[in-house]
C-alpha cells in the first residue's frame, strides 16, 4: 500500500522528473505510479521510493555498508562540522525566499547526509530529493526518512527535467557536471564536498601506511569544477573527533578504504587505543553559469 502523503509529494515534483527511457514528462496516476505519455510506468514502492533505473547496476555498496554509514552519520559527531558549514551556506542563500525550492542530493547513498543538512538549514520551503544508483541505499533512505523523496536512478542520465532544481549537493561522490548544469536552474547553487589530505588519515595510515601516494589531491577536481561553474567560495573543514570505540567497526564497514585491506590491518585499526578520527574536506560552492 502506497503512503498517500508520499504519493502527494511526488505529484508536487512530477514536473521536475522525466522518463529515463523516452525523456518525456511524468505525471502521477492513481496515487501509486508515475506515468509518461508513452506509457512507461514507474511505481512508488511500499517503502516510498521510485525505481527509475532502466538497466541493471552492479556495485560493491551493500546493505551492511549503508547500515554502518547511517550509524556513523546519525549517531556520531564525525560529520557535524561539514553539515554545519553546508547548512549555513544553504540558509544564507534561501532563508529569505518564500518560493518553494528543490534540492538534489546527487549520489545520496542511504540519505543521512541530506536528512541532517536539511534539518540544520531549516528551510521549510525546500524539498530534498535523493538520487542514487544503489537500490539498497535508496530503500534504506525511504524507510528512514519520510520528509524527503528518493529515486533509484543513474547520474549518467538522471531522470530529472531541465532547470528543475535550485541546488545540488554532491558529497564525496562522483560528479556528472554536464547533467548537473542541465538540471540546475539559471544561477542555481551547487555544493560539492571533496576529501583533503588528512581525511580519515588514521584509517588510511593503518590500512596502507603513511606515504604520499595515499594522500587525496584535489587540484584536478577543483579545476574541473571551475570549468563548469563559477566558484564563489571554498570552505576548508578540518576537525578531529574522539569516536566511541564501539563505532570504529561501523566506520570501517562504511568506507571503501576497507575493501582491499587485509584483515590484520582492519583489526589493528579497530583495536587501537586511540579513537580519534579526522574529518578533512573542501566544500566547493558554485553558481551555474
Amino acid at each position: 500500500m502506497v503512503n498517500q502523503k508520499i504519493a502527494a509529494k511526488f505529484k508536487t515534483i512530477s514536473t521536475s522528473l522525466k522518463c529515463p527511457l523516452c525523456q518525456e514528462s511524468l505525471d502521477l496516476v492513481q496515487y501509486k505510479s508515475l506515468l509518461c505519455p508513452n506509457r512507461h510506468t514507474y511505481d512508488i514502492s511500499k517503502h516510498g521510493y521510485v525505481n527509475m533505473l532502466n538497466h541493471s547496476a552492479k556495485n560493491r555498496y551493500s546493505k551492511t555498508l549503508y547500515k554502518a554509514r547511517e550509524k556513523i552519520i546519525m549517531e556520531s559527531e564525525l560529520f557535524d562540522p561539514l553539515h554545519d558549514k553546508i547548512s549555513a551556506v544553504i540558509h544564507d542563500y534561501f532563508a529569505h525566499s518564500s518560493t518553494p525550492s528543490l534540492m538534489l542530493d546527487a549520489g545520496c547513498g542511504e540519505g543521512s547526509h541530506l536528512k541532517k543538512i536539511l534539518e540544520k538549514s531549516g528551510i521549510g520551503t525546500m524539498t530534498g530529493v535523493g538520487v542514487d544508483i544503489s537500490k539498497a541505499g535508496i530503500e534504506q533512505a525511504a524507510k528512514n526518512y519520510k520528509n524527503e523523496l528518493w529515486l533509484v536512478g543513474d547520474l549518467a542520465k538522471p531522470p530529472l527535467a531541465d532547470q528543475s532544481f535550485n541546488m545540488i549537493l554532491n558529497l564525496f561522490s562522483p560528479s556528472n557536471y554536464r547533467e548537473f548544469k542541465r538540471i540546475l536552474t539559471s544561477k542555481g547553487i551547487i555544493i560539492k564536498a571533496v576529501p583533503r589530505s588528512g581525511h580519515l588519515k588514521e584509517m588510511r595510515n593503518s590500512f596502507y601506511g603513511s606515504n604520499e601516494n595515499n594522500l587525496y589531491k584535489n587540484d584536478e577536481v577543483v579545476s574541473l569544477f571551475r570549468k563548469h561553474f563559477t566558484l564563489t567560495d571554498t570552505i576548508h573543514v578540518t576537525d578531529v573527533r574522539k569516536m566511541d570505540e564501539s563505532k570504529l567497526p561501523y566506520l570501517v564497514r562504511m568506507s571503501p578504504l576497507s575493501w582491499d585491506s587485509n584483515q590484520a590491518a582492519i583489526h589493528s585499526f579497530i583495536g587501537r587505543n586511540s579513537g580519534h578520527v579526522t574529518l578533512d574536506a573542501d566544500i566547493l560552492i558554485g553558481i551555474n553559469k
